[in-house]
């Protein structure tokens, strides 16, 4: 019988008022502590985070789970992959 993983609570970092590279920079300083399966929401104020972050999950082979912007801040979601 398969043994399903509880999920864990989702790590959110809180980069508004941080400019690129900072959010992704501290999206990948999180994900290098992550487990695989882990979701991560990055939280940022600067509109590049939502290209500059999906790219570079696109890159190394993450799961990129969603984007949306909420009265100027984007919510970008993703799961570790590898």
């Amino acid at each position: 019988m398969p043994v399903a993983r509880a999920s864990a609570p989702r790590k959110v970092i809180d980069a508004r008022g941080t400019f690129c590279p900072g959010p992704l920079m501290e999206l990948i300083a999180a994900m290098k502590i992550a487990e695989v399966g882990d979701e991560i929401e990055v939280l940022s104020s600067d509109r590049g985070s939502a290209s500059d972050i999906p790219e570079w999950i696109r890159k190394v082979g993450h799961e990129l789970m969603s984007t949306s912007e909420q009265e100027g801040v984007w919510h970008v979601v993703v799961r570790k992959a590898k």
